[in-house]
């Protein structure tokens, strides 16, 4: 029997997905079990599929184009939207609500406007936030037009063709969104097994829990490209080990099996050197302070997450991480509350206030756009 239901396709940051206004869907049972909803965005997303295409649905067959999001007003003082992110799997009916997608919170407040969720008057206004997935506040400034979102401007996003209107994303109080802090082990590097080896990591999490590795302790340069990481069979069967190990040791599960899809994500990470991008174009070693690969749903981001960037921009200025210690080595004196993340697609600049032992705040612009809206069909 084929439903349909009230949807828009947004396009948030270098992600895509449905959003749901939370009143067109089945109300959740008290005990906020989830499963209604899951047949629902599975099927909608053309989940599950063995070919990994996700051809008879809404996904792309890519964990960042097989998303959604669940948006209601608020009833919380102060606050103007919530919303939940949902993780939908490419080849198994399931949906993982573990973390919070930075590109997509970029899309929220212009599919609320889109919606009616929410009004404003023309103008720069700055909309708060509440995410469901961390129990974070989420803070989006942007530009209102006739009601809705601008979406021009001059704003090049990496991995995005043309230009948008720049959304600023302000996470305050970052630190913990999933562990205990943002050291949730209390170090800035340690030693984890995978594979019979062990390797030296830094376990962060500031909007995000990520494992932090160099390169070359996983026979990687740090700069293949998305698809050259994929193929290397060895080299992902270490970093699906050690992200599953990291996962305990950071304290989202109690054993490795246990591990959620969506959390924590890894960071291959190398020092500066000429990166080959995904347009053939070559991005010179000094125009970056770290190339990156970021591994999500086992698959290497043709970018990089908003907020795995948010996170790199963190452990950048924690002193001792990987991260600290390779632009102290390759930019003296660089260190500062930007970084510079050298992703397959360009440069990606993400920011952190740290002070006072803590970061008390991360930053990042993305661009978004409403691309569709309608009724999504879905099947029981």
């Amino acid at each position: 029997m084929t439903r349909w239901i009230d949807a828009t396709f947004v396009r948030g940051g270098t992600s895509k997905g449905l959003f749901f206004s939370e009143s067109a869907l089945p109300s959740l049972n008290s005990d906020g079990d989830t499963a209604v909803w899951d047949r629902l965005f599975t099927s909608a997303m053309g989940s599950p599929d063995p070919f990994g295409r996700q051809l008879d649905g809404m996904g792309g067959g890519i964990s960042s184009l097989s998303k959604i999001v669940v948006v209601a007003a608020s009833a919380r003082d102060g606050v103007d939207l919530d919303y939940t992110f949902g993780q939908v799997s490419v080849t198994e009916a399931a949906v993982d609500y573990s973390g919070n997608c930075g590109n997509l919170s970029s899309g929220v407040v212009p599919f609320a406007l889109s919606a009616g969720l929410i009004s404003a008057a023309d103008g720069w206004h700055v909309f708060r936030l509440f995410n469901t997935n961390t129990q974070k506040l989420v803070d989006v400034g942007l530009r209102v037009v006739d009601g809705q979102a601008d979406v021009t401007g001059d704003l090049v996003l990496p991995g995005v063709s043309g230009t948008g209107g720049p959304v600023e994303l302000i996470y305050p109080d970052p630190a913990g969104s999933r562990t205990a802090g943002l050291l949730p082990t209390g170090k800035a590097a340690e030693s984890i097994t995978a594979g019979g080896a062990m390797f030296e990591v830094s376990l962060v999490d500031a909007t995000l829990p990520v494992v932090i590795v160099p390169g070359a302790a996983i026979g990687l340069k740090g700069t293949e490209s998305p698809e050259e990481i994929d193929a290397n069979e060895h080299a992902m069967g270490m970093i699906e080990q050690l992200r599953r190990n990291a996962a305990v040791r950071m304290g989202l599960c109690e054993s490795p099996e246990d591990a959620p899809d969506v959390v924590p994500k890894v960071a291959v990470v190398t020092a500066p050197e000429p990166t080959r991008l995904l347009d053939g174009t070559t991005l010179a070693a000094e125009e970056a302070d770290l190339p990156v690969r970021m591994i999500s749903i086992g698959q290497t981001h043709k970018a990089v997450p908003g907020t795995g960037a948010m996170c790199l921009a963190a452990a950048a200025q924690i002193p001792d991480t990987i991260i600290n210690r390779i632009i102290r080595r390759s930019r003296p004196g660089a260190v500062g509350p930007d970084v510079r993340l050298a992703t397959p697609s360009g440069v990606v600049t993400a920011g952190a206030v740290f002070d006072a032992d803590t970061v008390t705040a991360t930053s990042l612009f993305r661009t978004a756009r409403v691309l569709m809206r309608g009724q999504v069909a879905v099947t029981d």
